[in-house]
């Protein structure tokens, strides 16, 4: 039977004394403070090792449900920080009874390093790769990226947070101190049933529209709390959800300043009220908290999504999460600290998107589901044009250096759609200007309706190790709308 609003919130209202037990943490039993998934600094080593383990996780203080996680997390990875030109070896070591895949989403290196699903990684052995790392500082990440399994690695904790940095933060005016004034939040939804267990059992209605959860987690912690110092906070913030699209506000009516997308900093702060973030997008935010007052990081019903006219991924639709306002993150003041930031940079110095696309060749790319699939319980219900995924299709080549256009065609259902191995300029949303939170560099957009964006293609892929193109929505990927191509 699956937990109800009423349980959770009873649940979180006994978090406190549950996490007061012996041999239970915070981040075990939910509620408490907000904790950091634990930071790999990498930046003067130039190497990194990640091991791939099985454990158990307690996340509502009840039954602990069997989770997957790398080094000492039993759930999720730590936190690596890389330097943004440089190489950085990594030492990914399978201790899972079954292989998996280890994707660098949003890193601009060749194909042989994307960790795609022509690359996996064996029960027992070490995956050892160089990542030629030629790009700005950006928040980006890793996930499990296993043919046909990549929504139930995720939903499992393979996934974490990388830090591109060049060391220059303190000159743009950006706070920097990990886990005080700058917080990595992994956002994902899960479905727990009665006794406290999170569960994974895509139905039809998931297949079709995603996962979706009741409840969300913040860096695997249910109902944890941060507590930030007065003035300038940075919130470093990943959409790791299967499919749950979020609508990002302060309670409160505090201005949300956009410093950086997927891929690299704006060159100035934007003012919005509110930040749409898909499954597979980042976004870095300031906010100001010198007034000393508590907040709350929400997230309200996606208006402009859906399928044939429905609210988007919101449920109702054969099973599923009905639900679609939630509160994501306590934020509390501890007025005995000031942060090192009392004010808002007026300019960051990020380089904004202006490719040359004169003589730019054109793709069509349309995102096609289907209902047939839906009902025939068959893992191809999903396309691209007219495609469903084969690993042994290459759908097609690009020479190294080319610039393309490509038209992005959501099929009457919003997608976030994802590129391998590039970062792309979004150049128009639906005939239209793009919206604030695609102006800068991209490696995944929410297309809804169509989108029109440009590539450039300066790494190397070849046949046996293409890049991916894909919906980032888990389960429609698994189920087919996913591409490959090679670079030569």
């Amino acid at each position: 039977m699956p937990l109800t609003r009423r349980d959770l919130m009873k649940r979180a209202g006994a978090a406190g004394l549950v996490a007061g037990l012996p041999g239970l943490s915070l981040a075990q039993a939910g509620g408490g403070l907000l904790q950091m998934p634990p930071l790999v600094d990498a930046t003067t080593s130039g190497a990194f090792d990640l091991l791939a383990r099985s454990g158990e996780t307690n996340f509502l203080g009840q039954n602990t449900t069997t989770t997957w996680g790398f080094n000492d997390q039993a759930f999720l990875g730590p936190t690596l920080r890389l330097a943004h030109n440089s190489l950085a070896k990594a030492s990914v070591r399978n201790s899972l009874d079954e292989p998996f895949s280890l994707h660098w989403h949003g890193l601009e290196i060749p194909g042989h390093a994307d960790g795609g699903p022509h690359q996996p990684i064996a029960t027992g052995a070490t995956w050892s790769v160089d990542l030629d790392i030629n790009q700005p500082p950006a928040t980006v990440w890793y996930h499990s990226h296993t043919h046909l399994r990549t929504a139930d690695h995720v939903q499992k904790g393979l996934a974490g947070a990388i830090q591109l940095t060049d060391g220059r933060d303190d000159e743009r005016g950006l706070p920097s101190d990990y886990g005080t004034d700058d917080l990595t939040l992994v956002i994902q939804d899960r479905r727990f049933d009665r006794s406290g267990r999170a569960v994974y059992d895509p139905g039809m209605h998931d297949r079709m529209m995603g996962f979706t959860g009741d409840v969300i987690l913040v860096n695997g912690q249910f109902g944890a709390q941060a507590v930030v110092p007065k003035g300038i906070v940075r919130l470093r913030l990943l959409n790791g959800s299967n499919a749950r699209i979020y609508n990002l506000a302060s309670r409160a009516g505090r201005t949300l300043h956009l410093v950086a997308t997927d891929t690299g900093f704006l060159d100035r702060p934007v003012a919005v009220d509110r930040l749409q973030l898909a499954p597979g997008e980042r976004a870095e935010l300031l906010l100001d908290f010198s007034d000393g007052t508590s907040d709350m990081l929400v997230s309200s019903s996606i208006t402009n999504g859906g399928m044939m006219g429905g609210g988007m991924m919101s449920g109702g639709m054969m099973g599923g999460s009905a639900r679609d306002s939630f509160d994501i993150l306590p934020i509390s003041v501890d007025p005995s600290r000031r942060a090192r930031i009392d004010r808002i940079p007026e300019n960051i110095g990020g380089t904004m998107p202006n490719m040359d696309i004169r003589g730019a060749s054109r793709r069509d790319i349309a995102l096609q589901s289907g209902m047939g699939g839906m009902f025939r319980r068959s893992r191809n219900q999903h396309s691209i044009n007219g495609n469903s995924f084969e690993m042994d299709r290459l759908n097609f080549s690009v020479q190294r250096g080319a610039t393309e256009i490509w038209t992005i065609d959501g099929q009457n259902m919003a997608h976030p759609f994802h590129v391998h191995g590039v970062r792309f300029q979004v150049l128009s949303e639906n005939g239209g200007p793009v919206s604030i939170h695609n102006s800068g560099w991209k490696d995944t957009v929410l297309v809804n309706g169509r989108a029109e964006i440009a590539l450039r293609f300066d790494h190397l892929a070849p046949a046996s190790t293409p890049f991916m193109f894909h919906c980032h929505i888990l389960e429609h990927e698994d189920g087919g709308m996913m591409g490959q191509f090679s670079v030569v």
